[in-house]
């Protein structure tokens, strides 16, 4: 594999001469299968297909003069849209970029792991100056492309885990640990969680596992839960804490997986009646705006979603020192406890 010289943290690029090479083909004729133009032996085809996808080889997309001179563009894959810290995060990253001469390219993944690969797939193929993600967990063919790809990279809002390249963001297990602390210290003991799909969102995963951890440590768990199967919004929340309510455990505070599925349920207690927090206490997680401007502002954990995405914009410009950046959190005691 080819050792040019290259910024650090980043990865070796697979070049077409690597193909070639592990094919046993000149680079002539890697090129033709790769493009997909002239007549190759299908032997020849074969080997050099085999080749490129064993070593994840990404083609170059770009025009020659614009490949030898690099690219500005930074590529971006967030998970959603709909959610408004996303946005947030992508105004910090934006904010700096342009200030640098350099332009975003944004990709939705829909929290969808399979979507995420051919989004980096698809980005990488045009040798971005760099990539930044969300979360630390992709799947094995995108750990592949982006360890062959030569891009410097950035993975946001998580530092639980070890990560690709750089990482910038908070601890979520953390965050989970101190809500979980909070309800225990204001005197609640028959908690319930309220959550959406566990199977897109690992850092929403994370949040409750550390939620349980600090619980366990006073001999606590939820007495019960209410997992969603669709991503998270304030219709999910309402119609999650009714679910909840309606088993028929008694419940004196409920933890929510975010701020948008815990003002839902807040609109669940407004419409029935249930006092909060005389009869039911209610936790999120994000810290958003709209949630603090609740006739009750919502107790939650406020994260640097803008503060974040700036950094992670330095970060993969090079103009940040560190590979593991933790901005932290901040507990936002509201009325809703």
């Amino acid at each position: 594999m080819s050792d040019t010289k290259r910024p650090p943290g980043t990865f070796p690029g697979v070049t077409l001469a690597d193909v070639a090479r592990a094919a046993g083909v000149g680079e002539s004729t890697a090129s033709r299968v790769l493009r997909n133009r002239g007549s190759v032996s299908e032997r020849s085809r074969a080997k050099v297909e085999a080749a490129a996808e064993r070593l994840a080889y990404l083609p170059n997309r770009l025009a020659g003069n614009l490949a030898s001179t690099g690219s500005n563009l930074v590529g971006i894959v967030i998970p959603s849209l709909a959610n408004v810290v996303f946005p947030d995060f992508l105004s910090g990253v934006n904010q700096v970029l342009e200030a640098n001469g350099h332009q975003s390219v944004i990709a939705v993944s829909e929290y969808s792991p399979r979507r995420e690969e051919a989004l980096i797939a698809s980005l990488l193929a045009w040798r971005p100056a760099g990539l930044i993600l969300v979360g630390l967990d992709h799947t094995e063919g995108a750990k592949a492309r982006l360890r062959a790809s030569g891009t410097r990279l950035v993975e946001a809002y998580d530092t639980d885990g070890v990560g690709l390249d750089r990482i910038v963001g908070f601890s979520n297990r953390n965050a989970g640990a101190m809500a979980a602390r909070h309800l225990v210290t204001r005197g609640y003991t028959r908690i319930g969680y309220v959550g959406h799909s566990i199977h897109g969102d690992i850092r929403a995963v994370k949040r409750f596992e550390g939620f349980r951890a600090a619980l366990a440590e006073t001999e606590l768990d939820v007495v019960a839960r209410e997992i969603g199967t669709g991503t998270s919004s304030v219709e999910a929340g309402r119609e999650g804490l009714a679910r909840l309510l309606a088993q028929g455990t008694e419940v004196d505070a409920c933890y929510f997986s975010n701020d948008d599925m815990a003002l839902g349920g807040y609109f669940h207690c407004l419409s029935r009646g249930i006092e909060v927090p005389n009869q039911l206490a209610l936790f999120g997680h994000n810290g958003l705006e709209m949630a603090r401007h609740a006739p009750q502002p919502l107790t939650s954990i406020r994260t640097p979603r803008a503060k974040m995405g700036e950094v992670a914009a330095r970060m993969v410009l090079g103009q940040e020192q560190g590979r593991m950046i933790d901005l932290g959190f901040e507990l936002l005691e509201g009325g809703t406890t």
